[in-house]
């Protein structure tokens, strides 16, 4: 038999076999504990929800998901920790829209992770204190074009989602609003409910309760379609201003150069527990939706989400610092 041929079928037979066990190992992920990093500290929704698809992944596999709270630095400790683990599916991340607005950081936003899945999402409400002559969101712009500067939001932070929709309108209404930053949501809202700031674009479970006993007013939402909690409440279109799109979304993230194979086995194993009925209950009650995607759909809302964000950085003249 002539050599080149032997040659040729030698190395086609390694290839075959390279192969196989290349995809062997991919079919035997997991078969360690998968460490989920998430960069908040423990307690409240993050946690919940972290623990909620934790628990869920380990009935499916029957490798433990172990949660790992991370905190710091405004979320850069924990996700900068995931820059340094192996690409190899056992370490993953929490992250939230904040991902995209956080700058400078010591990593790429986009480049230094692969895009997994998205998990859920919240939509924003506007709501203010009620001794504010407005009853609707055109009767509230016009408010605000009549006092410029004069009206204060708060939010959990400067730099993060709740910042930048206050930014956002200001822009997009044409008018002036002042930004009160706090150390949490918690005091953003109590603030709001004493009269010491006028208005807040809050996660609607934040003030849901006191939007119906009547300390708040809630004006537009956003999102393309009223929450069930607030059917009353119209959405930002539907009040007149159209394209005002702010949301809180939650999604997975692995080290870039993670192999493809084990991406798609996470993202669709997520997809499918975020259609099991007692979590879309249990989700729902925390006011947050499934919201499915698939890894390419992921990579492409963080990199339109930045753009827009710093779009909205840069025209606000916002200079952050965390």
């Amino acid at each position: 038999m002539n050599f080149s041929v032997v040659a040729a079928r030698m190395l086609i037979a390694a290839l075959l076999t390279a192969f196989a066990g290349f995809s062997g190992a991919q079919q035997a992920y997991p078969n360690k504990p998968i460490r989920f990093i998430l960069p908040y500290a423990a307690g409240g929704n993050t946690s919940i929800l972290a623990r909620l698809i934790g628990q869920k992944l380990t009935e499916s596999w029957g490798q433990q998901l172990i949660v790992d709270n991370r905190a710091g630095g405004n979320t850069i400790i924990g996700t900068e920790a995931l820059t340094k683990s192996p690409p190899d599916g056992y370490t993953i991340l929490m992250t939230t829209a904040t991902h995209t607005i956080l700058s400078p950081v010591p990593y790429d936003p986009i480049k230094d992770f692969a895009a997994v899945a998205t998990l859920t999402s919240s939509e924003k409400v506007l709501v203010i204190h009620p001794s504010l002559p407005a009853n609707n969101l055109r009767e509230f712009i016009a408010l605000a074009k009549s006092r410029p500067g004069e009206l204060n939001f708060s939010s959990p932070g400067a730099g993060g989602v709740q910042h930048l929709a206050g930014e956002l309108f200001n822009l997009m209404a044409g008018v002036k609003l002042q930004h009160i930053p706090y150390k949490g949501g918690g005091q953003a809202v109590t603030d709001l409910i004493g009269g010491q700031v006028q208005l807040s674009f809050q996660n609607s479970i934040a003030v849901l309760g006191h939007v119906r006993t009547g300390k708040l007013r809630a004006l537009a939402v956003s999102g393309e379609a009223r929450l069930a909690s607030l059917p009353q409440v119209p959405t930002f279109t539907e009040a007149g201003l159209p394209g005002f799109g702010v949301n809180t979304w939650f999604g997975v993230l692995a080290p870039a150069g993670t192999p493809k194979g084990i991406i798609d086995k996470l993202s669709t194993e997520i997809a499918r527990i975020l259609k099991v009925p007692d979590i879309k209950e249990r989700l729902a009650a925390l006011e947050m939706y499934p919201f499915i995607s698939t890894p390419e759909q992921f990579a492409a809302l963080m990199k339109a989400d930045m753009v827009k964000y710093a779009n909205v950085i840069k025209a606000a003249n916002i200079q952050l610092q965390y």
